[in-house]
């Protein structure tokens, strides 16, 4: 019955009677004449009621927004002087021979081209926040996206092949959700944080190309960037090393960008290691669109009194960094105290600096900083010669534990950047290798993996596991765009004398390992070859490519960031013969 969509409706319709459905995103009454913006999905167009019409002109007198219509009617020029080139539609308007209201709609608790909404009366209200032109683009745009991804893969012999949603609680990253067994009393199934487990299983079992676009779950806490349920592109591949399987990913990511949103990124994008990345920027995503680095002065403040720098330096994991913002000498001592603050967020118990006036008088004279006198001018000569510093300048610096440092003149290099202007904007991808396996938590007083237990180490490192798991590096790699992670991935164990190794080297005894993941140690001792992939953040991607400021703009129906859904108001309570039959008792 329908024509067309709305907003395809324009000059080729010239002289033709078409029917259209939509909603009334607006009504106006031009004193005898009645105009209602007709819109779908697609866009809008221009319905005329002319009041000879007598019926249809009373039912448009009593259209409000988001009535749902039919009309049918003629498609003409709009008259010289009213056409809106802004619009497919704009030169055209459908006068109308019939009008039927299929659905009126109560008074919207906000206007759909109102910019300025609260998020909390946007997700209450999802569904009407979803009918808003930018969110349709949005999804738009996903599904596009979505498509690329299936066809790439297809081209290169992947198959999607679904894995479970009911799996084994195997809480070794972020906190699972649990689901209770009605059948089995007491015993729980935990949703998936990745299919990873069964990826590799898919290895052994012989399809040597796997994808999924799937569902993950994840109970940690939220941030703009996260979720407590999102989308993973999920893809592993057997009998291909890292540089292959990155070539890959890098192409999928490249024709991803030039198919959805007609960009052309690198043709070849750049290899960082993720020592590297720590040493010059503090963070292994770092966005590279700002030129600000880290200078290094650790071992420089080994030999200085200044206690602040010197205990700092002499620590085992210790680091001294400096950040030096070129012409920022012009920043006012409460934007000083603002970037202090910010960076206490990281763990940072202050934030020293130094006004470079004169850098030819590395003294009291010539520089300014509270920090100033307690160094001598041997070694501020060193710090202005190390960062390259100008007059105009200013050096803030960082003295604690190496992960404090980083984390945190990381995140002020990036907030700076951004705030005063040294982005260079544009899309800067790269790639982070050669990950440490493992990481010492404090906490717990063992190593824990990095990424995730299942890595493979680096060939020749394998002695480390068992000698010394701190110089263990991994077969792993991060795809990184704009200082956002997009997609981590690594080759896989797939030995079991090795991947028990690992499982030791992180305090995992062989009960432990057998009861979590005893079918995993089996099936690698049944031929399994070797593999490795990578996972994809979709909601990351496409929230970048739509310029989504959070990926909840490109969900459909999001959690707050107290993982609350406000338009289904769960989570919520249940009845307590739903929980005895779950057996199931709520303290």
């Amino acid at each position: 019955m329908r024509t067309d969509y709305c907003g395809h409706i324009d000059r080729r319709y010239l002289d033709q009677t078409v029917t259209l459905f939509g909603w009334a995103h607006r009504r106006r009454d031009h004193g005898g004449v009645i105009f209602i913006d007709l819109r779908d999905r697609e866009g809008l167009v221009q319905i005329v009621a002319n009041p000879e019409n007598e019926a249809l002109f009373h039912t448009a007198e009593d259209v409000r927004n988001e009535f749902v219509l039919k009309v049918t009617g003629l498609v003409r020029l709009r008259p010289e002087g009213t056409r809106n080139e802004h619009l497919r539609t704009g030169e055209i308007e459908v006068v109308a021979h019939t009008l039927e209201v299929l659905n009126p709609s109560l008074t919207p608790p906000f206007m759909l081209d109102d910019d300025n909404l609260s998020e909390p009366v946007r997700l209450e209200y999802r569904y009407l926040d979803l009918r808003r032109p930018a969110m349709q683009r949005n999804f738009r745009l996903r599904y596009r996206a979505a498509m690329t991804v299936r066809q790439y893969l297809d081209r290169l012999g992947f198959i999607d092949i679904e894995t479970p949603m009911l799996t084994k609680s195997t809480p070794e990253g972020a906190r699972d959700y649990l689901v209770p067994s009605r059948v089995h009393h007491g015993e729980f199934y935990a949703l998936p944080q990745s299919p990873q487990l069964f990826k590799q299983l898919l290895m052994v079992a012989g399809f040597d190309r796997y994808y999924q676009i799937t569902k993950c779950f994840r109970d940690e806490d939220l941030r703009a960037d996260r979720q407590p349920e999102f989308t993973q592109i999920d893809i592993e591949t057997a009998f291909l090393d890292a540089p292959e399987i990155m070539d890959i990913m890098e192409e999928l990511v490249r024709e991803l960008f030039r198919e959805t949103i007609q960009v052309n990124l690198d043709l070849s994008f750049p290899r960082m290691t993720w020592a590297e990345a720590m040493y010059r920027f503090g963070s292994d995503k770092p966005d590279l669109r700002i030129p600000l680095e880290f200078t290094e002065l650790t071992d420089l403040m080994r030999q200085v009194d200044f206690k602040v720098f010197r205990a700092a330096a002499d620590l085992k994991d210790g680091r001294v960094a400096a950040l030096k913002i070129p012409g920022g000498n012009t920043l006012t001592r409460k934007e000083i105290d603002d970037y202090t603050t910010f960076v206490g967020i990281y763990g940072a118990r202050g934030l020293a600096y130094i006004k470079v006036n004169d850098c030819t008088k590395p003294n009291e004279e010539g520089l300014q900083s509270p920090i100033v006198k307690f160094l001598d001018e041997s070694t501020l000569s060193q710090i202005l010669q190390r960062c390259g510093a100008a007059n105009g300048d200013l050096i803030f610096f960082g003295a604690d534990r190496a992960k404090v440092v980083n984390d945190a003149l990381g995140a002020l290099r990036v907030k700076i950047g951004h705030e005063r202007g040294f982005s260079s904007g544009g899309w800067k991808p790269l790639w982070v290798v050669d990950f440490p396996m493992f990481e010492y938590d404090d906490e717990s007083h063992r190593w824990v993996a990095l990424h995730h237990p299942f890595t493979a180490p680096k060939e020749g490192h394998e002695a480390f596991l068992d000698s010394d798991p701190s110089k263990a590096l991994a077969q792993a790699y991060d795809i990184v765009l704009n200082g956002w992670e997009i997609g981590g991935g690594s080759v896989r164990i797939h030995r079991e004398e090795i991947q028990s190794k690992v499982f030791r080297a992180l305090n995992i005894d062989t009960e432990e390992a057998r009861a979590k993941f005893g079918f995993l140690l089996d099936a690698l001792q049944y031929g399994a070859p070797p593999h490795g992939g990578l996972a994809f953040g979709f909601d990351r991607l496409v929230a970048m490519m739509t310029g989504a400021d959070q990926i909840r703009d490109v969900i459909a129906f999001p959690k707050t960031q107290r993982a609350q859904c406000l338009l289904t108001q769960a989570p919520s309570a249940v009845g307590e013969a739903q929980l005895r039959e779950l057996h199931i008792k709520v303290r």
